[in-house]
């Protein structure tokens, strides 16, 4: 599957290092294709990676991921043109400098999004957990979970199975609109890490009796 990522940050780095092993094609939309960092990520994946500016990386992909500060979400879809059909994963999280959450509850980011982008089907997922984790979602207890929510079920379906791929146990939440309740979730993971001291490598489970 042709992959887009949007981001070469932690996350983004980690997610499209993750799926290019995995035998996807990812391309990393940069502002800058000359840009160092993104050029040293790329050269140390194993798999089908390169750099492309954000409108070709976008073009070409058949799912793109935003894995950009919250903030700059408008500026991204702007970059990235015509996202028509496309398979649109929001893996940012609506938070402020004080790590409490932006928007909620009668609204999500991922609502938000899909304004931004009306014509691509938008999907919440990968924003419940670290990069570390993502990197590695191996636990002696079991497999992670991870939420998604979307309104779309065969674009729903691309999705479960590569959240899936990576590890996670992929839970369909139900539409779009539940991203309410995922990010609010989300920052209750950031607090832990980040107020409670539990460092970075913990995620939450889902144990069924």
């Amino acid at each position: 599957m042709n992959i887009a990522v949007i981001g070469t940050g932690s996350v983004g780095g980690t997610l499209g290092r993750r799926w290019a092993e995995l035998g996807h094609s990812v391309r990393f939309g940069v502002r800058d294709t000359t840009d160092a960092a993104a050029n040293t990520l790329v050269s140390q994946i194993n798999g089908d990676a390169r750099v492309a500016g954000v409108r070709d990386a976008a073009a070409a992909a058949e799912v793109v991921v935003l894995a950009t500060p919250y903030e700059a979400n408008a500026a991204a879809i702007s970059a990235a043109g015509d996202l028509t059909g496309k398979v649109l994963i929001d893996v940012t999280n609506p938070i402020t400098a004080d790590l409490s959450l932006a928007v909620g509850f009668d609204t999500s980011g991922a609502e938000g999004l899909a304004k931004l982008a009306p014509r691509a089907r938008v999907y919440k997922a990968m924003n419940q957990a670290g990069f570390e984790v993502m990197a590695d979602p191996s636990f002696p207890a079991g497999k992670p979970v991870m939420f998604v929510a979307g309104d779309e079920a065969s674009g729903k379906e691309i999705v479960l199975d590569l959240v899936g791929a990576l590890g996670f146990e992929a839970i369909d939440a139900g539409e779009l609109a539940v991203a309410r309740l995922i990010e609010p979730y989300a920052v209750l993971w950031i607090h832990l890490m980040a107020r409670r001291k539990m460092g970075r490598r913990f995620a939450f489970g889902l144990l069924r009796r």
